[in-house]
């Protein structure tokens, strides 16, 4: 996402956006809200740097209803079927389908 787009998102000015990319502003608690709100993540993820534990990664995968449903067969996989499903659920989540 460029500056230009992360500011019309916060409703700042892009300079502020860039001055908050190369450290020379501070984000106010309301400016961290707004960042926060446009990339679509929460503030402590935004303060984190985006790294979330292996728990939180599982239990968001858990969440999700295509995951859901596959759960109850994987006992039933071998270790081909397995990675070949992971491998596919993984192209997924960095290309997601196009809508029809």
């Amino acid at each position: 996402m460029s500056q230009r787009q992360l500011a019309l998102r916060m409703e700042v000015p892009r300079t502020y956006v860039s001055k908050i990319e190369n450290e020379k502003a501070t984000p106010t608690l309301s400016s961290l809200e707004r960042l926060a709100r446009a990339l679509e993540v929460s503030i402590p993820i935004l303060l984190s740097g985006g790294e979330r534990n292996r728990q939180e990664e599982v239990l968001e995968l858990i969440e999700d209803q295509f995951v859901a449903e596959l759960m109850p067969f994987m006992s039933q996989l071998n270790g081909m079927q397995m990675s070949s499903i992971l491998a596919q659920v993984r192209d997924l989540t960095i290309r997601p389908r196009r809508s029809a």
